[in-house]
């Protein structure tokens, strides 16, 4: 590619802080809340069972399927992290080798061993959710290559998928019902904006890579409009959702939440480059605050 990486000069000898460091720990939070807005969704008591279900269920999304991809995506991106962001674990050297590799593949067999307990619908999700992981970053599928279409998927993955899943499971391993689907479905397209703003940070090396992110195809200010437009477009349609299905006070606080999200936009889509990572600090926690309204508007339906 040519590159230079550290790992090749490397020592054999394996940091296990580094191992932590690539499985990403900040970035569980986002599928484990999905996850849990599912359950509390489907609007089940909580028995003593279902706690521990719930409980199984949120260690499976975030320390082992996100972590997962998280290795996943970390070793097939070396190469672009090496311009981007060469302290990372692979390219700095503090992961050697193959171990990167290694790491993912275990890691990934491990999420199948966890989601054994959960049954058949669980361990279907968990398939799935690996299989977008490794068809987002590793060739030939690659999916973030294009981001409309690698942001697609990590949204469905990281909010559908894990939305549905927490419900399915407290209703026993059934397909939630249609108005739950619906929600879930738009969280993930608003979550392909809140994917837009990790890519501001990652510009020279995409570009230099041949990673097609919204930035690179649109431009920084195209890209920040789109994304803060298809944020609250899926917000605005749960908003509606919800007075249609007779719950007006959810609708308003979400419609609050949204509120507070577009005056925060309007700032950053002045200085995309600059301000995304403080959008997605201080304007995502409101976009996910609406998800447990919305969660708790639907457990009431």
């Amino acid at each position: 590619m040519g590159v230079s990486l550290s790992e090749h000069s490397a020592p054999a000898r394996l940091d296990l802080p580094a191992v932590l460091t690539l499985l990403k720990p900040v970035t569980w939070f986002p599928p484990m809340w999905a996850f849990t807005c599912g359950a509390i969704s489907a609007g089940v008591p909580f028995t003593n069972e279902r706690w521990w279900t719930l409980a199984l269920g949120i260690g499976l999304t975030g320390p082992m399927v996100c972590a997962s991809s998280q290795a996943v995506n970390d070793w097939f991106d070396r190469h672009v992290d090496a311009i981007n962001e060469p302290h990372r674990p692979i390219p700095s050297g503090r992961i050697p080798g193959q171990w990167g590799l290694v790491i993912a593949i275990g890691w990934s067999l491990l999420c199948v061993l966890w989601a054994l307990p959960l049954g058949s619908f669980g361990l279907t999700a968990v398939a799935l959710a690996l299989a977008f992981s490794w068809a987002y970053s590793a060739p030939p599928f690659r999916f973030k290559r294009n981001g409309w279409l690698g942001n697609a998927a990590v949204g469905f993955t990281y909010e559908g998928l894990a939305w549905v899943t927490g419900a399915g499971i407290m209703l026993g391993s059934t397909l939630p019902p249609a108005n739950i689907l619906i929600v879930a479905a738009l969280y993930s397209l608003g979550a392909h904006g809140i994917m837009t703003l990790n890519d501001f940070k990652a510009m020279a090396g995409d570009e230099r890579m041949g990673v097609r992110s919204l930035p690179v195809l649109h431009g920084a200010k195209g890209a920040a409009w789109l994304a803060s437009l298809i944020m609250l477009a899926a917000q605005a349609a749960v908003i509606a959702l919800l007075v249609t299905w007779g719950r007006p006070m959810h609708a308003l606080a979400v419609g609050v939440l949204a509120l507070v999200q577009a005056g925060l936009m309007l700032w950053f889509v002045r200085a995309p480059e600059s301000r995304a990572l403080y959008l997605s600090a201080f304007g995502v926690p409101f976009y996910v605050s609406g998800m447990m309204v919305s969660a708790f508007a639907l457990r009431a339906l």
